[in-house]
């Protein structure tokens, strides 16, 4: 059998890792095996341990590449806005500044496809249950309160490039410390908090009008001027 080079094995190790992020997000942590998510790479379970020290290793990096895939796709947005300058307000002087980061995040976040693609959403709506459901301490745990934290901060970025006060969130402080801004951080966890309740909730529901009415009722909240 040829021998496997390093950067082949490193190849190998992201794919599991990828596919696995994309398993739990659409069954959850628990109901992801091993052989599955080595299976979904197209790999033998026989050299798990080639890769990973555990499950729980796996898992946890997992659910990083997946919090990550969303604060990148964050940042995309920040920095389209930035460089479009798209910062005047709706028509009707209401709303998220058209064209902003936030507002195109707001329409991808409370929309079908993300509603109906779980295995590709946030991480944050997806696992939250999962970390719930663990011991303080566990890795599970841990890694999602860390991806929860930089969520909240790519979140502050999306609102302050189209105010052109990115440099505000810079320094602003780590998360969850006071910073400069700890008025807007608390703006944006309320936010985050009603995007990821509002696609749980539409998600569970078997009803699609029920489901439909509750991403519009969030998105006009939302939208409302403070």
């Amino acid at each position: 059998m040829p021998r496997v080079s390093r950067a082949e094995a490193q190849q190998h190790r992201q794919q599991v890792i990828d596919h696995t992020a994309r398993l739990i997000r659409e069954k959850g942590a628990d109901q992801v095996s091993v052989p599955e998510a080595m299976a979904a790479a197209g790999l033998t379970h026989g050299g798990f341990y080639r890769h990973f020290s555990s499950k729980d290793d796996l898992i946890v990096q997992a659910l990083r590449a997946a919090f990550t895939e969303r604060r990148e796709a964050m940042d995309r947005l920040a920095d389209e806005a930035s460089s479009d300058g798209s910062s005047d307000r709706s028509s009707d002087g209401s709303g998220p500044e058209v064209g902003s980061g936030r507002a195109e995040f707001l329409t991808r976040y409370l929309s079908d496809l993300h509603r109906d693609h779980p295995g590709a959403g946030c991480a944050a709506a997806t696992l939250a249950a999962d970390a719930a459901r663990a011991e303080p301490g566990a890795p599970i745990r841990t890694a999602f309160t860390a991806g929860l934290s930089d969520l909240v901060d790519g979140y502050r970025r999306l609102d302050a490039r189209a105010a052109g006060t990115d440099d505000a969130v810079a320094t602003a402080g780590t998360a969850g410390t006071a910073g400069t801004n700890e008025g807007d951080r608390g703006t944006a966890l309320a936010e985050l908090s009603t995007l990821v309740g509002a696609i749980l909730l539409a998600r569970a529901s078997e009803d699609p009008e029920l489901s439909r009415e509750i991403l519009a009722a969030a998105r006009r909240h939302l939208d409302a001027p403070a």
